[in-house]
Protein backbone atom coordinates (compact mmCIF):
# COMPACT_ATOMS: atom_id res chain seq x y z
CA UNK A 1 0.00 0.00 0.00
CA UNK A 2 2.44 2.17 -0.99
CA UNK A 3 0.21 5.42 -2.09
CA UNK A 4 -0.67 5.44 1.67
CA UNK A 5 -0.08 9.27 2.57
CA UNK A 6 -0.65 10.07 6.17
CA UNK A 7 -0.54 14.10 6.91
CA UNK A 8 0.63 16.61 9.55
CA UNK A 9 -0.77 19.83 9.91
CA UNK A 10 1.53 23.05 10.89
CA UNK A 11 0.65 26.35 11.07
CA UNK A 12 3.59 28.53 9.74
CA UNK A 13 5.06 30.49 12.59
CA UNK A 14 7.03 34.35 12.21
CA UNK A 15 10.27 32.67 13.18
CA UNK A 16 9.88 30.63 10.69
CA UNK A 17 9.82 33.19 8.10
CA UNK A 18 12.90 35.26 6.62
CA UNK A 19 12.98 38.38 5.19
CA UNK A 20 11.29 38.37 2.47
CA UNK A 21 7.85 36.95 4.88
CA UNK A 22 8.17 33.69 3.65
CA UNK A 23 9.47 30.43 4.77
CA UNK A 24 13.29 29.85 5.14
CA UNK A 25 13.87 27.12 2.76
CA UNK A 26 15.86 25.19 5.34
CA UNK A 27 11.99 24.80 7.20
CA UNK A 28 10.96 22.69 4.69
CA UNK A 29 13.70 19.66 5.73
CA UNK A 30 12.67 19.72 9.48
CA UNK A 31 9.39 19.64 8.22
CA UNK A 32 10.50 16.83 6.48
CA UNK A 33 11.08 15.28 9.30
CA UNK A 34 8.30 16.00 11.31
CA UNK A 35 6.55 13.94 9.03
CA UNK A 36 8.46 11.09 8.96
CA UNK A 37 8.56 11.16 12.77
CA UNK A 38 4.18 11.40 13.07
CA UNK A 39 4.51 8.78 9.94
CA UNK A 40 5.87 6.00 12.44
CA UNK A 41 3.86 7.76 15.64
CA UNK A 42 0.56 6.89 13.38
CA UNK A 43 1.62 3.19 13.16
CA UNK A 44 1.55 2.97 16.93
CA UNK A 45 5.32 3.16 17.47
CA UNK A 46 7.74 6.06 18.39
CA UNK A 47 11.25 6.85 17.42
CA UNK A 48 12.47 6.90 21.15
CA UNK A 49 11.43 3.75 21.58
CA UNK A 50 13.25 2.37 18.32
CA UNK A 51 16.71 4.11 19.45
CA UNK A 52 16.06 2.77 22.71
CA UNK A 53 16.46 -0.39 21.07
CA UNK A 54 19.61 0.65 19.37
CA UNK A 55 18.39 1.79 15.78
CA UNK A 56 19.06 5.00 14.32
CA UNK A 57 18.24 6.14 10.97
CA UNK A 58 20.48 8.90 9.35
CA UNK A 59 19.36 10.43 6.42
CA UNK A 60 22.12 9.65 3.21
CA UNK A 61 19.84 11.75 0.26
CA UNK A 62 17.49 14.43 0.28
CA UNK A 63 15.66 15.98 -2.30
CA UNK A 64 13.29 19.49 -2.55
CA UNK A 65 12.09 21.37 -4.88
CA UNK A 66 10.39 24.61 -4.32
CA UNK A 67 7.08 24.95 -5.87
CA UNK A 68 5.75 28.09 -4.39
CA UNK A 69 6.45 29.88 -1.05
CA UNK A 70 4.19 29.40 2.52
CA UNK A 71 4.19 32.65 4.00
CA UNK A 72 3.63 33.41 8.00
CA UNK A 73 0.35 32.19 9.45
CA UNK A 74 -0.36 29.68 6.70
CA UNK A 75 -1.91 26.78 7.48
CA UNK A 76 0.10 23.90 5.74
CA UNK A 77 0.20 19.87 5.99
CA UNK A 78 2.92 17.83 5.76
CA UNK A 79 2.40 14.81 3.72
CA UNK A 80 4.82 11.51 3.65
CA UNK A 81 4.53 8.17 2.29
CA UNK A 82 7.32 5.44 1.92
CA UNK A 83 8.12 4.94 -1.50
CA UNK A 84 10.50 1.93 -0.86
CA UNK A 85 11.96 -0.14 2.29
CA UNK A 86 14.60 -2.98 2.62
CA UNK A 87 15.16 -4.48 5.80
CA UNK A 88 18.82 -1.80 5.35
CA UNK A 89 16.80 0.95 4.08
CA UNK A 90 14.08 3.23 3.50
CA UNK A 91 12.67 6.35 1.29
CA UNK A 92 9.98 8.55 2.26
CA UNK A 93 8.60 11.35 0.14
CA UNK A 94 7.09 14.52 0.66
CA UNK A 95 4.95 17.61 -0.09
CA UNK A 96 4.04 20.28 1.91
CA UNK A 97 0.51 21.53 0.68
CA UNK A 98 -1.11 24.76 1.69
CA UNK A 99 -4.65 23.95 2.63
CA UNK A 100 -7.56 25.72 4.17
CA UNK A 101 -9.08 25.11 7.96
CA UNK A 102 -11.35 21.93 6.68
CA UNK A 103 -7.97 20.28 5.69
CA UNK A 104 -5.96 21.18 8.65
CA UNK A 105 -5.99 18.15 10.71
CA UNK A 106 -3.85 14.79 10.97
CA UNK A 107 -5.59 12.35 7.98
CA UNK A 108 -4.47 9.82 5.38
CA UNK A 109 -5.07 9.46 1.97
CA UNK A 110 -4.79 6.46 -0.45
CA UNK A 111 -3.02 8.12 -3.18
CA UNK A 112 -1.39 11.53 -4.12
CA UNK A 113 -4.61 12.81 -6.14
CA UNK A 114 -6.23 13.06 -3.06
CA UNK A 115 -4.36 15.25 -1.28
CA UNK A 116 -5.78 18.33 -0.49
CA UNK A 117 -4.59 21.86 -1.10
CA UNK A 118 -2.01 23.76 -2.89
CA UNK A 119 1.28 21.95 -3.47
CA UNK A 120 4.22 24.18 -2.31
CA UNK A 121 7.55 22.14 -2.08
CA UNK A 122 8.18 18.09 -2.64
CA UNK A 123 10.33 15.90 -1.78
CA UNK A 124 12.09 13.07 -0.36
CA UNK A 125 14.68 11.24 1.55
CA UNK A 126 16.83 8.15 1.86
CA UNK A 127 17.79 6.68 4.50
CA UNK A 128 19.60 3.57 6.15
CA UNK A 129 19.01 1.34 9.48
CA UNK A 130 22.76 1.09 11.46
CA UNK A 131 23.46 0.46 15.24
CA UNK A 132 25.18 3.09 17.87
CA UNK A 133 28.12 2.62 16.05
CA UNK A 134 26.93 3.50 12.94
CA UNK A 135 27.15 0.13 10.99
CA UNK A 136 24.24 -0.62 8.64
CA UNK A 137 22.13 -3.31 10.93
CA UNK A 138 19.00 -5.05 9.21
CA UNK A 139 15.79 -4.07 11.63
CA UNK A 140 14.97 -6.68 10.62
CA UNK A 141 17.13 -9.18 12.89
CA UNK A 142 16.77 -6.13 15.33
CA UNK A 143 13.19 -5.26 15.19
CA UNK A 144 11.15 -7.93 13.16
CA UNK A 145 7.81 -6.21 14.49
CA UNK A 146 8.74 -2.87 13.36
CA UNK A 147 9.78 -4.07 9.84
CA UNK A 148 6.83 -6.19 9.03
CA UNK A 149 4.47 -3.10 10.13
CA UNK A 150 6.74 -0.98 8.12
CA UNK A 151 7.13 -3.48 5.13
CA UNK A 152 3.21 -3.96 4.63
CA UNK A 153 2.21 -0.81 5.01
Amino acid sequence: MKDFWYTHPIRVRYQETDQMSVVFHGNYVTWFEIGRTEWIRSMGYHYRDIEDKGLLLPVIDLAVKYVSPAKYDDMVIVCTRMKECTPLRIEFESQVRKVTNDNFLSSEYANENELPGDLLVTGGTKHVWVNSNFQPTRISKVMPELYEVIANS
